[in-house]
This record gives structure tokens, C-alpha cells and sequence, in this order.
């Protein structure tokens, strides 16, 4: 359902259920810190309001892509079965005069793939599924990192005092904004390589994510990793052999 009123930088009720535009940078709230715990939580939601709208975007964004990419594969397909179809039944009698059209098949089939290639419609429905997905992961950890600072403080006394308390809680929601407008930024590097080059380009939300994991642990294992073998054979010092007297 739409908000009969319009909105206002995605801040206040009813903002979440607009329909997404453009990605733009919106005001950042402010507020009296005379109640520090209301301000967070106002920040918090505000946070929280930017991603949903981010993935929001991308999901509305890949509608039309996803169509296009289904309708240009599945030309490409019935071309290609055509293609391979028509011919071998103008061969076998079945249907004289139609290896012809078997031919515009297969052009037409080629000419789906080269327009999916050319525009990346199949690529572009990818990204921003990805792009959503890594955004919701992103917010579900948010989401459970502010629940246990909440709970810090109820159940008793945090670590230290009440401005390191805040200082901790606006460092998680920096911590979040940051990696949100740095899978933005790699969705668009991903376009602008693709659309330069005029292919498919490498998907850097998937290999930054699989970097990360690949650091921790090799990070785990040590700087060097050893070659194999090595660890059963020990590495013995080499000897200078006796001088001749």
C-alpha cells in the first residue's frame, strides 16, 4: 500500500512502504542528545530505514530484468531446437522447404544471446539479487549486534561509562552504513566494467565475500603457507663440508 502523504528524506512513518527511486544520499537526523538512549534508537531506525530502501531498489530493480532475461533465453532456446529441428525434417521429408526457416532459427537464436550479452540483462538480474541478499545478511547481523548491546545494558553494567557505551553503539551503526554503501559502490564498479567492455564482468560482492573468508583463514594458518610435504619432512641446516687441510 502507498502513503497518502509524501515523503520526506525516507524519514518517518510509512516510509518503508514507498515505492524505491533513485539511490540518493538522504539528511542525517538531527536531534537533542539530552536522552542518548531515544537518539540511538532514532539513529538506529534511520540506519536500519537506509537499508531496507537500499535492498528495496535492487529487488524492484531486477523485476524487469529478470522478465527480459527469461523471455531472451528461452527465444535463444526455441531457436536453437528450432534450428536443429526444421533442417533434419526438410532431410527426412517430413516437411520439404523448411530447412530454410531452420536457418532464421538459429540467427534468431544467436541474435537473443548477443542482445543478453550486449545489454547484460541476465547479468544486471544477477547483481542486484546479490546485491539484496548481501544487504539483508548485512542487516541481519545489525540487527542481532544492537539486540546484545541492548541486553549489555539491561542486564547490568556495561564495559565502561555511558559515553563509551554510545561511542560503541554509534561505531556499530558507522560499521554497518559502511559496508551497505560499499556493496553499492561494487555493484556499480561491476556495471561500469561490464558496460565498458561490453561482456559479462567478475561479480566483486561474491569475491570480496569469498576473499574475506579466504583471509580469515589463511589467517588462521599462518602468512606463509607451507608447501606440501613439508611439514613431514624437517627442514635440516645445511653444513659447510670440511676445508681441505
Amino acid at each position: 500500500m502507498q502513503p497518502e502523504g509524501p515523503a520526506q528524506d525516507g524519514w518517518g512513518e510509512g516510509a518503508a512502504g514507498l515505492r524505491p527511486g533513485d539511490l540518493i544520499g538522504r539528511s542525517f537526523p538531527l536531534g537533542d542528545w539530552g536522552e542518548p538512549a531515544e537518539r540511538l534508537h532514532e539513529l538506529y531506525l534511520w540506519v536500519e530505514r537506509g537499508a531496507l530502501q537500499t535492498a528495496a531498489w535492487y529487488l524492484a530493480d531486477r523485476v524487469w530484468k529478470r522478465r527480459g532475461a527469461r523471455t531472451l533465453r528461452t527465444g535463444a532456446a526455441l531457436g536453437a531446437v528450432a534450428g536443429a529441428a526444421l533442417p533434419l525434417l526438410d532431410l527426412t521429408g517430413v516437411a520439404a522447404g523448411m530447412a530454410a526457416w531452420g536457418y532464421l532459427a538459429l540467427l534468431f537464436a544467436v541474435a537473443c544471446v548477443a542482445v543478453d550479452r550486449f545489454f547484460g540483462v541476465t547479468s544486471g538480474w544477477i547483481r542486484d539479487v546479490a546485491t539484496a541478499q548481501a544487504v539483508q545478511r548485512r542487516l541481519q547481523v545489525l540487527q542481532f549486534d544492537w539486540a546484545s548491546e541492548n541486553v549489555r545494558e539491561v542486564l547490568g553494567p556495561a564495559e565502561g561509562t555511558a559515553s563509551e557505551a554510545a561511542e560503541r553503539c554509534l561505531a556499530v551503526l558507522r560499521r554497518f552504513s559502511e559496508d551497505v554503501t560499499e556493496l553499492v559502490r561494487t555493484e556499480t564498479a561491476d556495471w561500469m566494467v561490464e558496460f565498458r567492455t561490453g561482456g559479462s564482468a567478475p561479480m566483486g560482492i561474491q569475491s570480496a565475500s569469498a576473499g574475506a573468508a579466504r583471509q580469515e583463514t589463511g589467517s588462521a594458518q599462518g602468512r606463509f603457507p607451507l608447501p606440501p610435504g613439508a611439514a613431514s619432512r624437517p627442514n635440516m641446516p645445511r653444513q659447510r663440508p670440511p676445508e681441505p687441510r
